[in-house]
């Protein structure tokens, strides 16, 4: 049987929810399977990378499914690239702004990567779930766990495949908005998900 890890991010930025961190208490409420193991990362550039690097080690996952919230995107977006690089646009929840700092010193410039990232597109737009392929996962702490879990993987030889998916917002999140912002339903972002799981485990690199 396989394991699983599936990781989001507690609310940032002002915000009070995170849809990835809903995703995944949704996945743990509706029966996980016992080989699954589901986290909370911090918004902080010295506890989250922490928190990960144990996370692999401790369980050795065959799939590590992180996810995190991007603002103003209208689809599940699958990152194919994590470059070694912080350049914080606004700081983290420890108060820490990290500016054009490598995560890694001397750490290979960027992973791709190493799940089957165009079987697990194809595998969200077939459950019905608006999905998009994207190169990078941004500079902030999403793009920050996902290199530090591929390098990880790297260096310590595990072979567990690591996928980064960026949802949207929540319609929550949008009511007060001045101007509209794309929203995702939390079940909607659920399914997607459900089948990117699925996908990385099962398909092909």
């Amino acid at each position: 049987m396989s394991t699983l890890l599936v990781t989001g991010f507690e609310p940032f930025g002002g915000a009070s929810v995170n849809p990835s961190a809903e995703v995944v208490r949704r996945f743990t409420n509706n029966g996980k399977p016992p080989d699954a193991v589901t986290a909370i990362l911090p918004v902080d550039a010295v506890q989250a990378p922490r928190m990960i690097t144990d996370l692999l080690l401790d369980h050795q996952p065959d799939l590590c499914l992180m996810l995190g919230q991007a603002d103003g995107y209208a689809a599940l977006t699958v990152e194919r690239v994590a470059i070694n690089l912080c350049d914080f646009r606004i700081p983290d929840n420890a108060g820490a702004q990290r500016v054009d700092e490598p995560i890694v010193e001397d750490g290979p410039a960027a992973y791709f990567s190493t799940a089957p990232v165009r079987d697990v597109v194809r595998a969200i737009r077939a459950a019905g779930v608006p999905v998009d392929l994207s190169l990078s996962a941004g500079a902030y702490l999403c793009n920050m766990v996902y290199y530090t879990a591929l390098h990880v993987c790297a260096t310590h030889c595990l072979p567990t495949r690591c996928l980064f998916i960026h949802l949207p917002s929540l319609p929550s999140q949008a009511s007060a908005d001045r101007a509209p912002r794309p929203t995702m339903a939390l079940e909607t972002m659920y399914a997607g998900v459900c089948a990117a799981l699925r996908a990385g485990l099962g398909g092909e690199n």
